[in-house]
């Protein structure tokens, strides 16, 4: 408990900070003039209200959603594969996802009925499609072998991104911005995808959170967990299709962004311990702090332009997994 007290004040200064951060200066009294109501009172620019309140408040909310949803659907994957090398994508999300997106930009549904919510609505639905086959094929007399998930799911990954690049050779017009869409950024941020992304964390937290018992049990083994009483096979259903919705919010918002579902778990693992109960949130929170730092560095380093947060997130996430691999090589499954 400790612990998540210490994580939430990490997540409380992150958020404060890369307001100040951007291509824009703002002052720090500016942006708490903003943030509590009095920026007219105290002459502060409306450029300055309207870059806060609309560009970088909506963004930094997204960041701290999509990587909790990540780091949560990361857990999630690991404890189902129980294996730490486990991420959010292994069941085909994320090259689901590359061929939603990557149909709705080369088919123009952008400028459709759709507009601005095609690229994301594709996304979504190719993530959950895949998502779905693999499940369907995976599945063999009411069980679900974990190896087979696996497998499928690298397979039909391999399928997808070939699609994906098929689609871009008979459409080179879009390569350009399929290939930012694959890098992960949040530069496209708006209040409606906030409302969108929410609702699907906050129902996959309480899920994964309730099950929580069950999947520390489900740690020992699948025949160990079944003598305990644990329905095991219902167990698997519950946490793929948890954190596939999870993982695919998050995609269909962001775009790709690696490494936030893989280090993050196993990380938190390494510092409070395999009780999913506490691992759960100290994930969410960590997951947090790591994107909006990640976005913010990223949009801070040459301004005006952005580099995808998803490189951001390689860099940043590589070495520090490689330090705490180094430092502590046992694992607690």
């Amino acid at each position: 408990m400790v612990a998540l007290v210490i994580l939430t004040v990490p997540v409380v200064v992150a958020a404060i900070v890369s307001l100040g951060f951007g291509h824009e200066p703002i002052g720090w009294q500016e942006i708490s003039a903003i943030l509590f109501g009095n920026a007219q009172e105290q002459g502060v620019k409306a450029t300055h209200v309207t870059i806060i309140r609309d560009v970088r408040l909506p963004r930094i909310i997204l960041a701290l959603l999509v990587g909790g949803a990540l780091a949560a659907a990361g857990m999630a994957m690991q404890a189902l594969f129980q294996n730490p090398l486990a991420d959010p994508y292994i069941v085909g999300v994320a090259p689901g996802a590359a061929v939603g997106a990557t149909l709705a930009l080369a088919l123009g549904w952008e400028v459709g009925r759709l507009g601005a919510h095609a690229l994301p609505v594709s996304a979504f639905a190719g993530s959950l499609a895949v998502s779905f086959l693999v499940y369907i094929l995976a599945s063999r007399f009411g069980k679900i072998p974990v190896l087979h998930l696996l497998l499928f799911g690298v397979a039909l990954g391999a399928l997808c991104m070939g699609i994906t690049s098929l689609i871009l050779m008979l459409s080179p017009l879009q390569i350009q911005e399929v290939y930012m869409w694959l890098l992960g950024g949040l530069w496209d941020t708006r209040w409606w995808k906030v409302s969108v992304v929410w609702p699907y964390l906050l129902a996959g937290v309480l899920v994964l959170y309730f099950f929580a018992r069950e999947m520390d049990a489900f740690l020992l083994g699948e025949e160990e967990a079944q003598s305990l009483g644990i329905a095991v096979e219902r167990l698997k259903r519950i946490l793929l299709a948890t954190a596939t919705l999870l993982a695919a919010t998050a995609v269909a918002v962001s775009g790709i962004i690696g490494f936030v579902g893989l280090i993050v778990p196993h990380m938190m693992r390494l510092v409070v311990g395999p009780r999913h109960r506490i691992l759960l949130p100290a994930s969410l929170l960590s997951g947090s702090v790591l994107l909006v730092l990640s976005d913010t560095l990223a949009r801070s380093i040459r301004p005006p332009t952005e580099i995808p947060v998803g490189i951001v997130t390689t860099f940043l996430g590589v070495p520090f997994f490689v330090f705490l691999l180094s430092r502590k090589r046992r694992y607690i499954w």
